[in-house]
């Protein structure tokens, strides 16, 4: 009940596109009070894979936390985020467009 899965697509036109990446969002107790953890499954050359994403929508920065946020929110926000620079953050990855592109090509399902 506190652990789902989740599947999303990379964003149009961005190196990540066309890669279909597996997640889990963790959810506390106090949910929706208190934000999710948000851990990346598929290697995707933006975010780390097992490790807990440091973003605005998750546990690492409860104060910016919106209970009127929903899980489909912190999905599109993930994906907003993954054309960015990582900038060092928690969970974070600078990889070259081009292993990204090799990443999603490697992760397609049919």
């Amino acid at each position: 009940m506190f652990e789902w899965h989740f599947t999303i697509r990379g964003p149009a036109d961005s190196p990540y596109e066309g890669g279909v990446y597996h997640g889990r969002i963790l959810l506390p107790a106090e949910y929706p009070l208190k934000p999710p953890s948000i851990i990346l499954l598929t290697p995707n050359g933006r975010f780390e894979t097992h490790k807990k994403i440091c973003l605005s929508m998750s546990d690492y920065h409860p104060e910016t936390w919106q209970p009127s946020w929903s899980i489909r929110t912190v999905l599109l926000a993930l994906i907003s985020f993954m054309p960015t620079k990582g900038q060092g953050a928690v969970g974070a990855l600078d990889c070259a467009p081009q292993e990204c592109q090799r990443l999603a090509k490697k992760c397609v399902f049919d």
